[in-house]
């Protein structure tokens, strides 16, 4: 058992140095950075959801599920993602690949378990070009340019308080650095300047979740689930660096640290508001299974002190997510098709982004199959997600995406007293 901690811990420590530049999105340029999806590739491939919960799964969006956990659980995910930019006169396509999970969770009595685990939280990385003409018709070239991320280490406790109801808390440690550039030159000018800028941002925030899951007529269950992710204060040490630059050579000519201290500024908050989740789903156990979550965040309070933009302005976010699976016959001899786990979702998100007047939207549809590895209950699980985000009009980027994920979730039993006869 102490090797697998061992394992475990060898695995966050890689996971750390890795899990930076985790996208490629112009729209990382805002806020904390692209967020990440918080769940395992069993959730994803239903839409995201959270609220479904079984005895042999991790469910990272949904603390109250460990209190269903009845094995040892090691859980990992990566994906890759290919992406299309697009706006109104040009398209790119580029790509990403990620670790984007590590997870064990513990069963450690009747009714009670607990998880721990490393994911991003956001990720951040985009390289924007932008040509204009100055008052003397010479062309300029700002490039705006960005990297890094905050990962997020968790601490999750479910417990079954009555029949048919578990609740369960997850603290979330937040951390990682945040780096904005912006670099501009002027047509036949010889020096360029730059403005850089670096947050180091840490805090912590917690989540909340209740689910009650009643049996209907000793065949059906009814899903139900309560979360509440609590405001997140972060705090920000920010630093800035502006200077001149040989555009020949990119040599610095002069850098200057600015001091600011004297603008209230070398440490501010963040604020990301509190996000309530609701979910309804019916299904049969170990047979089909179809649920639906509304969630909503009051994003429009949300400032940061260091970087103001003026084309933006942020309004509530809410996110409408459906999903389910279906496994034909869960414990088939004859036949590993009929055991396969067959998942499927769609998902509309308002991020509460408003760009130069136009809201910026994403909508995902989601796919994909779980895989049973040998006679236990360990699995393999592959998805795909189709979505889009944002639009051109307005002079904003329009992103078309596939998503590729992996999933590997093994199981174990731990603690067990051993019979000698």
């Amino acid at each position: 058992m102490v090797k697998k901690f061992v394992v475990a811990i060898i695995c966050c420590i890689a996971y750390n140095t890795y899990a930076q530049d985790g996208t490629v999105s112009p729209y990382s340029f805002f806020g904390i950075g692209e967020l990440r999806s918080a769940t395992t590739v069993e959730n994803q491939m239903m839409g995201g959801i959270g609220l479904y919960a079984d005895s042999i799964h991790i469910n990272l969006r949904n603390p109250a599920a460990y209190g269903n956990l009845k094995l040892t659980t090691y859980t990992v995910g990566v994906s890759h993602r290919e992406v299309r930019l697009k706006d109104f006169t040009t398209e790119e396509k580029t790509s990403v690949t990620n670790l984007d999970y590590l997870a064990i969770g513990l069963p450690l009595g009747k009714g009670f378990g607990l998880g721990f685990g490393i994911l991003p939280l956001s990720s951040t990385g985009y390289n924007i070009v932008a040509e204009t003409v100055d008052q003397n018709q010479d062309s300029v070239t700002t490039v705006f340019g960005g990297e890094g991320g905050i990962n997020r280490v968790y601490l999750s406790l479910g417990y079954q308080l009555a029949k048919n109801l578990t609740i369960g808390a997850t603290t979330n440690l937040n951390f990682g650095t945040l780096e904005n550039r912006v670099i501009q030159s002027v047509q036949n000018v010889q020096f360029g300047t730059s403005d850089r800028r670096e947050s180091r941002v840490n805090g912590l925030d917690f989540n909340f979740a209740a689910n009650y899951t009643p049996t209907i007529k000793d065949k059906y269950t009814l899903f139900t689930s309560v979360r509440i992710n609590t405001q997140a204060n972060l705090t920000s040490e920010n630093s800035q660096r502006i200077g001149s630059f040989n555009i020949t050579n990119g040599q610095d000519i002069e850098v200057i640290d600015i001091d600011l201290d004297a603008q209230n500024l070398r440490n501010t908050e963040l604020k990301i508001p509190t996000t309530t989740t609701l979910g309804l789903g019916f299904g049969e156990e170990r047979k089909w299974f179809l649920g639906g979550e509304y969630s909503f965040q009051a994003l429009s309070s949300f400032t940061n002190a260091f970087i103001s933009i003026d084309n933006l302005e942020y309004q509530d976010a809410s996110t409408m997510a459906f999903g389910g699976y279906y496994i034909p016959e869960y414990g088939s001899f004859t036949s590993y098709l009929k055991r396969i786990t067959y998942r499927a979702g769609v998902r509309y998100e308002k991020t509460g982004m408003v760009l130069n007047n136009k809201e910026v939207n994403n909508f995902g549809i989601t796919f994909g199959l779980g895989l049973p590895l040998g006679g236990n209950f360990s699995n393999l699980n592959i998805g795909f997600e189709l979505g889009r985000r944002g639009t051109t009009a307005a002079d904003l980027v329009e992103e078309s995406y596939l998503k590729v994920n992996l999933g590997l979730s093994l199981n174990d039993k731990w603690f067990q007293k051993r019979k000698i006869n």
